[in-house]
């Protein structure tokens, strides 16, 4: 089968996000086909627009070859700021450190107009979507990890007065070298609309089993007891999660319910059928790794054992999930959260306020995944 239609249908998408960012009206079917009064045929990426197209990057600034930065324990690296309005459009790491914790010492942080406050606060390799603190090879809409060790970002990230990104190295080790590019574009202003991007890690290590009680059904109608991806509160929409999985015991780790709390804090309006099913995947994948657009589970390891790992994503790009004052992004650890496997997450939004409270993020010790027996 050709791959053609699949290829136009994704290059479409990009470039109505483009134009929607930079502020030029484009219908959505513009560049796929013509319209009353002789609309372009031509992709958004081919039309003309008013932005400047800028990088800041670890180039060595003497002319030399050294393209990277040394970051010390407890370091905190500054490795972007811009004034704008402007959209960061994409973001490539590549790491060469001595510690084999890294991706879980490496703490990205994101601050917008000049907060205090981050926006984002998430270990570097769980940002990319590498859960579990492992490389490997995997391709989505928004994130990927390239051969060898290359780590993207493709979320777009407006700004009005300026965006700050810094990487603290919270480990022991010295990290060797800290390769950086991101691009970004500075444009004449931005969408009333335009919306600031956030990302959150949090972790349940394990998570609590809800035993069963004899002769009582097992259910769970409120999720209270629910895994925890992310809660806001403000107005905007969710793009989606990725999360790691370590099981502490057989079986199948995947019969929780994705619940969802919009605008609503007491009772879920989404509830699913299945972590594979929220994952859009089925049958508990079958032990057997994929990677999509908007779904994936690109790294299974022992499926359905005790000390068994999963990485796994979902992206809500076809249908963000909209919210005007509230947000709670939860799923069952199990059946009515009868397991007690320990979850790696971070949770993925959009929303006007340009900061939001978060809870302490994990103490480096506790984030490098671990069978908990």
């Amino acid at each position: 089968m050709s791959m053609t239609p699949r290829r136009r249908r994704f290059l479409s998408s990009l470039g109505g996000a483009a134009a929607f960012l930079t502020g030029t009206e484009v219908s959505a079917n513009q560049s796929t086909a013509a319209t009353a009064g002789g609309a372009s045929l031509l992709p958004s990426y081919a039309i003309l627009h008013n932005y400047r197209t800028l990088k800041q990057s670890s180039f060595d600034r003497t002319g030399g070859n050294r393209d990277f930065w040394h970051i010390a324990p407890g370091e905190t690296l500054e490795v972007f700021k811009a004034s704008g309005p402007g959209i960061i459009t994409h973001i490539w790491y590549t790491i060469n450190a001595r510690s084999g914790h890294h991706l879980k010492e490496l703490v990205m942080r994101i601050y917008w107009e000049g907060n205090v406050k981050p926006s984002v606060e998430v270990p570097v390799g769980d940002f990319f979507g590498l859960n579990l603190g492992d490389y490997f090879l995997y391709q989505s809409a928004f994130l990927n990890c390239s051969s060898v060790k290359a780590l993207n970002s493709y979320f777009a990230m407006p700004f009005r007065r300026e965006a700050r990104i810094t990487i603290t190295n919270e480990g022991k080790q010295p990290v060797d070298s800290f390769y950086s590019n991101i691009d970004y574009q500075l444009v004449p202003s931005l969408p009333d609309n335009a919306l600031y991007f956030h990302a959150q890690y949090r972790q349940a290590i394990p998570n609590q089993a809800i035993p069963a009680v004899a002769g009582q059904p097992q259910v769970n109608l409120d999720g209270k007891d629910n895994y925890v991806f992310f809660e806001t509160r403000g107005k905007g929409q969710m793009m989606g999660v990725t999360f790691g999985v370590v099981q502490n015991r057989d079986g199948w780790f995947g019969e929780g319910d994705e619940m969802i709390f919009i605008d609503e804090p007491t009772k879920p309006v989404i509830t699913g059928t299945g972590t594979e099913d929220y994952l859009c995947g089925a049958w508990d994948f079958n032990g057997i790794p994929f990677a999509n657009l908007y779904n994936g589970a690109p790294y299974i390891s022992i499926a359905e054992r005790a000390g068994g790992r999963y990485c796994v994503y979902r992206w809500h790009g076809d249908n963000p999930v909209a919210f005007d004052s509230y947000l709670k992004h939860t799923i069952e650890h199990g059946h009515a959260n009868d397991r007690a496997d320990c979850f790696y997450s971070v949770g993925y939004w959009y929303q006007t306020e340009p900061f939001t409270d978060f809870p302490a993020l994990a103490a480096v010790g506790d984030r490098w995944p671990a069978l908990k027996t």
